[in-house]
C-alpha cells in the first residue's frame, strides 16, 4: 500500500504554480487508478496542510507512516530533477513544516519534484535566496510554456518511479 499526499494550494489562482507540483503528481496518479494506492490533497493552504494529513492518516486503519509518500516542489532541485527520500526534505518549506510539526516526525518518504529554473543575466543558476525574485514569489508564479512540458515529463518519471 502507497499513502501519497500531494502539497499545493487550493482555487484557481494557484493551479497552474509551481507550488502546486504535488496537487499535479496526485492528479496525474489518479488517472491511472492504481491499486494498493491511496490519493489526498489537502484542501487548506500549504502552510497549514500538515492538519488534514494528521486527520486523513488518523482515519486509516494499520500502520501508515512507512507507506506515507509526500510530494511537493522543491527549490533545492532543479527543474526536470527530482529525488525520493525516506526523511529528508528541502531546507525550507512550509508545507512540510506543518506536516513535521503535526505528525511529530520527518520519517515518510519525500517525493521532491525540483521547480528552481531561475538563472542571472549571464545564464548562470543561481541560489534560491538571489536574484530579482523571492522564493516565495517564484514557488506562486505560474509555469512558462516551455516549462509546463518539462515539469509534465518530470511527473511522468516519479508516477513511473512510485508505479514501480
Amino acid at each position: 500500500m502507497k499513502l501519497i499526499v500531494g502539497l499545493g494550494n487550493p482555487g484557481n489562482k494557484y493551479k497552474n504554480t509551481r507550488h502546486n507540483a504535488g496537487w499535479l503528481l496526485v492528479d496525474w496518479l489518479a488517472k491511472l487508478n492504481l491499486p494498493g494506492v491511496e490519493l489526498f490533497k489537502p484542501q487548506k493552504f500549504m502552510n497549514r496542510s500538515g492538519q488534514e494529513v494528521k486527520q486523513w492518516l488518523k482515519n486509516r486503519k494499520g500502520p501508515t507512516l512507512p507507506y506515507l509518500y509526500v510530494c511537493h516542489d522543491d527549490l533545492d532541485i532543479p527543474l526536470g530533477k527530482f529525488k525520493l527520500n525516506f526523511g529528508k526534505g528541502p531546507l525550507v518549506h512550509n508545507g512540510l513544516k506543518s506536516i513535521y510539526e503535526q505528525l511529530g516526525t520527518k520519517d515518510f518518504w519525500h517525493v521532491r519534484i525540483g521547480i528552481e529554473n531561475r538563472h542571472n543575466e549571464a545564464g548562470l543558476p543561481i541560489h534560491r535566496l538571489i536574484g530579482n525574485q523571492s522564493g516565495e514569489e517564484y514557488v506562486l508564479s505560474n509555469w512558462r510554456p516551455e516549462e509546463k512540458k518539462i515539469i509534465c515529463q518530470t511527473v511522468n518519471d516519479v508516477v513511473k518511479l512510485l508505479n514501480g
